[in-house]
């Protein structure tokens, strides 16, 4: 009997003990990759926030003033693009929540870029829309 606890408590020590290491692994991917350097929060900082404050003011009001302003609302979209494949690459990715987000802000700076492209200014505010709401989907899940 006391071989049979002895071995129970054991089995529920080494059962905690992967349940801890499997969600440090989760947390570490959500701050960083596996093999890269780069933090997420040095990549939202340097990529993200800036390109994405940069999209949503030249979207205000009239949009771009000139083709350099719109050639320049393309490459802040076309980075949110990339940085969707980041935050999925290098098993940064920790839970569906960030999937989903991830796959959302694709699809968003994507239409983006198309519509940018065709200087189509409603189309461009409207999948910034959808882009920024995956920022919101993915912080409201993660963000501390």
């Amino acid at each position: 009997m006391v071989i049979k606890n002895i071995a129970g408590a054991a089995l529920a020590a080494a059962c905690a003990a992967a349940l801890l290491l499997s969600v440090d692994a989760a947390l570490a991917q959500k701050t960083k990759g596996k093999t890269r350097p780069a933090a997420t929060k040095q990549l939202m900082k340097g990529i993200v926030q800036p390109n994405c404050a940069g999209l949503g003011a030249s979207l205000k009001d009239k949009g771009p003033a000139d083709d350099e302003a719109w050639s320049l609302a393309e490459t802040r979209a076309a980075c949110l693009n990339e940085m969707s494949y980041l935050l999925m690459d290098d098993g940064r990715c920790p839970d569906g929540d960030w999937a989903n987000a991830a796959k959302t802000l694709r699809a968003g700076s994507e239409a983006a870029l198309k519509a940018l492209a065709g200087k189509d200014l409603a189309a461009a505010q409207a999948a910034f829309k959808q882009t920024t709401s995956a920022c919101a989907a993915c912080h409201k899940a993660h963000k501390k």
